[in-house]
């Protein structure tokens, strides 16, 4: 009998070796998935490896992040995301037909298989026993090529749930409570395993929310059982022969354990500027609210548009206060209007979006300058909304509801009995999801103007010296690095446009202080790059010439890319080494090659400017430490499947 439900899958996947935690293994991928906002690389860089068509079981391209068309670069990087899927032998989720997490639960997540995903919220499947995890393009890629994926063994830690809600109490304040315990670091190196009696009182939907929080802990993963919900939730989409059972041991082990009384929970609320900033909701009643934002990845199913919409039934919404609902696919927004939710919204005043992301990334719908936004989404970093000086809230679409009712933060348990929300029969119509070509030879990709080859890049050096050009403080995240928004977004198929953008709500003329300088150093403190999976974030400074970047610590994901785009994540070694360096500073780092190559775990480097050295920490596999002499994991590809279609020729 396996020892948890996360072991299970790993070891049932096992490719190479022994998954205990520390280890590196090798697992095989069953399913990818993309989205338009990170897949277009994933697919030029198939397209530079020389791949005719994917190897994994079953790979899907969404678009759902970049949908403003304001001109026609969108638009571009749409139609060569649908072409190049029908070649390369994956679906295609056009426009409109939701967010991919979403869509995904609902039409591809299966119990004990396993999915990576070029977006950090894929451990949103884990809702349904699937082990599902965050990366970065360039790994989808090399997965989609035929790769294992490789990762170290992450420790399970185990979340038990006793009890059961209490009223006005809902999934997204278990996923708060939990990030208010450990914070937005607790899950680093971690599986987050879900189990006890009180699992057995969420639905898959609920669960979703659960596990879509999770990555804001810095987990790998968040994991479900396989049980009669899961069935029940299969069956409603016409998948039940896709349903395994898959329970938690009786007498499961994990590596750790934090427990959670359901029963205890009160309706809790994320404080600016972070998710791990919790509290709760009683704690701040009152305070005055211009915008509320209904939707995202983590909390736009039926359900919750239901209960906010029952809350607003016969009602107005303030008239301070603007109101918008994002519903998470064409089934919910097919559902709610069968069932009268959809009118229930519009006559409470409530603006209908499109099924996408929208202003959980910056895409439409900044809040005023100055404002208080409250948000069923997942991040509230400073100036993801677009609006720099905005303060984002973080709640369940109960408090939403109730503040966009009142215009103020608003305790849910104040309006009496909550709703009862029955769910109706889902509509099963998939026409936004096109299968690829029967013959890949008659597809021609479409290229526009804006899809530009992903730049190439040398191997590592023997040593190099450079600037320090920007020194940052703790828990920089991807946005900080490379912000998303509308002005943005349309150009993540033009690495050379884009990277002009790094660190633009920081420090404005980074982009052009690095080419000018010829490359050099960034310098973190801890968490350095936590938040979206966007490679963008590390293939940009890339591009701009930084060859590393000196931090206390890194988020996994961001780490990652880093070392797969050839930028060496050096770590201090004590915090007075961090402060011992400045802006400005030059560094040189002697013979390195050479000490990477020999499997050195630390690193002399020389401050020319201050004529001292200090010794900084390089925690690298094996694996890594090839790909950074290589100079990226594409130099590696490209290396091993051009000798495959040689020996074709």
């Amino acid at each position: 009998m396996y020892r948890n439900v996360s072991c299970k899958i790993i070891e049932d996947h096992l490719v190479e070796g022994k998954p205990e935690p520390g280890n590196e293994v090798s697992i095989k991928i069953d399913q990818t998935l993309t989205q338009d906002a990170t897949g277009t690389l994933v697919y030029m860089f198939l397209e530079a490896i020389g791949i005719e068509k994917v190897k994994t079981r079953l790979s899907v391209s969404y678009v759902d992040h970049n949908t403003l068309q304001t001109d026609s670069r969108s638009a571009d990087s749409h139609r060569y995301l649908q072409t190049v899927a029908s070649k390369l032998g994956v679906i295609f989720s056009k426009p409109g037909n939701g967010i991919c997490h979403r869509v995904h639960l609902e039409r591809f997540a299966r119990p004990g298989w396993t999915l990576l995903g070029s977006d950090s919220h894929t451990p949103t499947a884990g809702a349904v026993g699937m082990l599902a995890i965050g990366a970065g393009g360039i790994d989808l890629a090399a997965v989609m090529s035929g790769e294992p994926y490789r990762m170290k063994m992450p420790e399970i830690l185990g979340v038990r749930l006793t009890g059961r809600l209490a009223p006005w109490v809902s999934a997204k304040d278990v996923a708060l409570s939990l990030l208010g315990e450990i914070g937005v670091k607790g899950g680093l190196g971690k599986i987050l395993e879900y189990f006890g009696e009180g699992v057995d009182y969420l639905t898959v939907p609920e669960r979703a929310t659960i596990a879509n929080m999770g990555t804001e802990t810095g987990a790998t993963s968040s994991v479900f059982p396989s049980d009669e919900e899961t069935y029940r939730w299969l069956k409603m989409q016409g998948r039940e022969e896709e349903w395994i059972n898959l329970p938690t041991p009786e007498r499961s082990e994990y590596d750790d354990i934090v427990e959670i009384d359901l029963s205890k929970l009160e309706p809790m609320i994320a404080l600016p500027h972070s998710p791990g900033n919790v509290v709760k909701v009683s704690e701040v009643e009152g305070l005055e609210v211009q915008q509320v934002c209904i939707g995202s990845c983590t909390n736009s199913s039926y359900r919750d548009l239901a209960v906010a919409a029952s809350i607003l039934r016969g009602k107005k919404v303030h008239p301070n206060v603007d109101l918008t609902i994002s519903p998470g696919s064409r089934q919910v927004l097919r559902a709610i209007a069968k069932s009268g939710v959809l009118a229930d919204l519009i006559a409470a005043g409530a603006r209908i979006l499109e099924c996408a992301c929208g202003p959980c990334i910056g895409m439409g719908q900044a809040p005023p300058a100055g404002s208080v936004s409250v948000r069923t989404f997942n991040r509230n970093f400073k100036g993801r909304s677009g609006t720099p000086d905005a303060k984002v809230y973080l709640v369940s679409p109960e408090v939403a509801a109730a503040t966009a009712l009142y215009g103020v933060i608003t305790d849910p348990r104040r309006l009496g009995p909550p709703p009862k929300i029955k769910e109706p029969s889902m509509d099963m119509e998939d026409g936004l999801l096109l299968a690829p070509a029967r013959d890949p030879s008659k597809v021609k990709v479409t290229r526009g103007p804006n899809i530009v080859p992903p730049p190439t890049f040398e191997p590592l050096p023997d040593s190099f010296e450079g600037e320090v050009l920007i020194k940052l403080g703790d828990d920089v995240s991807t946005d900080d690095i490379l912000p998303a928004g509308a002005d943005v977004l349309p150009l993540r198929s033009n690495i050379p446009a884009i990277s002009k953008y790094v660190f633009a709500r920081v420090a404005p003329r980074f982009a052009e202080k690095a080419l000018r300088k010829g490359g050099g150093f960034i310098v973190g403190g801890e968490n350095y790059g936590q938040g979206s999976s966007r490679e963008h974030a590390a293939l940009c400074p890339r591009y701009l010439g930084i060859r590393a970047v000196f931090a206390k610590s890194y988020a996994r994901i961001h780490k990652r890319n880093l070392i797969n785009f050839g930028i060496i994540p050096f770590t201090f070694n004590s915090p007075k080494a961090y402060e011992l360096i400045d802006e400005g500073d030059m560094l040189k780092i002697d013979v390195l090659r050479e000490r990477i190559r020999r499997g050195d775990d630390r690193i002399p480097v020389e401050n020319v400017t201050s004529n001292s050295t200090f010794t900084v920490n390089l925690d690298l596999s094996e694996r890594s430490r090839e790909i950074i002499l290589a100079g990226g994991l594409l130099n590696l590809l490209n290396k091993k499947y051009s000798q495959t279609k040689r020996r074709r020729m």
